[in-house]
């Protein structure tokens, strides 16, 4: 009867928002509050808060696994990562904690604690939205997903303080096993195969290994799965594998919104300390922006990152459970109305930069980070943007024709691939509108659009026309609306991925079988 319930109201609550333009977590969370609120009438069963605390729990790890998959350690030491996760930790609990004292009178040790917890951002949040957005790759993206790692790490570091809570002494030998243990992992997943045993493959290293292994000698499960996610990422099936759990994880995720709303009913206290900690959310994200500007990063570039990193974190309510039972409830409504705050926020990131870019780009430094310069193509013909495994195909098959090609893409870790193979690509964001008024394309006869995001391929295909580009934009598209959105942008020709696979497919085939009829021709003559 539980699941039957918690699907029911997840999945319909989460259709309502998106209908209004919310991302499904949203209902999600308002699922949380209404099954709690209704629970008694409807005869959920004593141990329904334990089930889905475990499957949250194991959604939590599944996601900071996936996210460990997708990053680098040389990401974390970058001054705009550290310093600004640092600065930002250290300024906003000094900020929270005096307001907590003057406002509620509470003791200093309490509100620091508290606003040691407050000053972190979501990391389940923030991850689930880059994932959706397909921007976890981009340079705000891991900007944004940097931070949140050292402060997860500060969040964490904090709990085993203030609960008195003390690694074994077998915990050192397990940190100092662990570049042992890579290439165990790495042969690991080379004979894994492609089935459900990597499915399997994935849990074992998130839930078992990092997980119970790292919990067993004192240490945090939630950075034991983000470590086995680090340690596979430099392997050439992590993408694969993270594609593989990506279905559980959104399973279990569903798990971790629920929860939330289903810590309790608020009061009339904890619903005035919410809306006063939500009111607080501007100082939060503009701390972020003004940060990221002071360690060169572009307007653009610290405004996306800023809004991604807005939302209150899940931790506060990991550190209330453990330590601060009464704080539970507070926090628990200020990290649901956070993310409700976030999320339309985060979706119109893009569009609110554009209104005001003009105005935040005079606060600029006038020396920008080393990895947003002005991108030059020299004398390249071709144009492909994106350089995923869709543009680097169409990069390798090009090359048989033109001699000049330019790759772009927003993964500085791709882009170095790239560069290490001979490939001439860049680094660069498309939907930044300043990479556009830098760009120098004279020579440029053809584009090819190959990114994911079919918001980023309309965006790209609007700012080429508007550069007076005439030559051909081509690109592919997963669905219909899409190739009508895609036309609207002013692309000339779109092939549909899954008709183009089928069509290849079928041409081999024809080859294959006229080959294979001549040859028993010859044969019987």
């Amino acid at each position: 009867m539980f699941e039957v319930i918690c699907i029911s109201f997840a999945f319909f609550l989460g259709l309502a928002v998106r209908q209004i333009g919310l991302p499904p977590l949203v209902g999600f969370l308002v699922a949380g509050f209404a099954i709690n609120a209704a629970g008694p009438s409807l005869g959920l069963p004593d141990y329904a808060s334990p089930v889905l605390e475990h499957l949250s729990h194991l959604g939590v790890l599944l996601l900071l696994f996936g996210v460990g998959l997708k990053l680098r350690l040389g990401q974390l030491a970058q001054p705009q990562v550290l310093g600004g996760a640092l600065i930002h930790s250290g300024v906003s609990t000094l900020v929270y904690s005096a307001g907590l004292v003057l406002a509620l009178g509470l003791d200093w040790p309490t509100a620091l604690l508290l606003g040691v917890v407050l000053s972190f951002s979501s990391t389940v949040f923030s991850a689930k939205v880059l994932e959706a957005k397909r921007d976890i790759g981009a340079f705000y993206g891991r900007t944004a997903i940097g931070i949140l790692i050292v402060q997860d790490i500060i969040a964490l570091a904090a709990l085993a303080i203030f609960s008195g809570q003390t690694p074994s002494p077998w915990a050192l030998a397990l940190l100092a096993a662990l570049p042992l243990l890579r290439p165990v992992l790495h042969w690991l997943l080379d004979i894994t195969g492609h089935d459900e045993l990597l499915v399997l493959a994935g849990l074992l290293l998130a839930l078992v290994i990092g997980g119970a292994g790292f919990d067993g000698v004192g240490l945090s499960s939630e950075i034991g799965a983000l470590v086995m996610g680090l340690i596979l990422s430099t392997h050439r099936r992590a993408r694969e594998l993270s594609n593989a759990i990506w279905g559980l994880k959104e399973v279990f995720l569903v798990g971790f919104f629920l929860q939330i709303g289903m810590s309790g009913l608020p009061g009339l206290q904890d619903i005035t300390i919410a809306l006063a900690l939500v009111l607080l959310l501007p100082f939060k994200a503009l701390l972020y922006f003004g940060l990221l500007l002071f360690f060169r990063l572009r307007a653009r570039t610290a405004f996306l990152a800023a809004a991604n990193l807005t939302a209150y974190s899940e931790f506060s309510l990991i550190v209330a459970a453990g330590i601060l039972p009464d704080w539970l409830l507070p926090l628990a409504l200020a990290v649901s109305l956070s993310f409700v705050v976030a999320a339309p926020l985060d979706r119109l990131a893009q569009r609110l930069f554009e209104r005001i870019e003009f105005r935040l780009e005079r606060l600029e430094s006038a020396r920008v980070h080393r990895d947003e310069l002005p991108t030059d193509l020299g004398t390249a013909r071709v144009l492909i943007l994106g350089m995923g495994r869709t543009g680097t195909a169409a990069y390798d098959q090009l090359t048989t024709v033109f001699d000049r090609i330019a790759g772009i893409d927003a993964d500085t870790y791709r882009v170095a691939g790239h560069t290490a193979a001979g490939r001439n690509v860049l680094f660069a964001d498309v939907e930044d509108a300043g990479f556009w008024r830098g760009l120098r394309m004279a020579h440029v006869d053809g584009v090819i659009l190959a990114m994911d995001n079919v918001e980023a391929k309309e965006s790209a295909a609007k700012a080429l026309r508007s550069r007076s580009f005439s030559g051909p934009i081509v690109s592919h598209a997963l669905y219909e609306d899409h190739i009508l959105r895609l036309k609207a942008a002013g692309a000339t020709h779109i092939y549909q991925t899954m008709n183009q696979a089928g069509i290849g497919l079928a041409d081999q085939a024809a080859r294959a079988i006229a080959q294979g009829q001549g040859l028993a021709r010859m044969i019987e003559v």
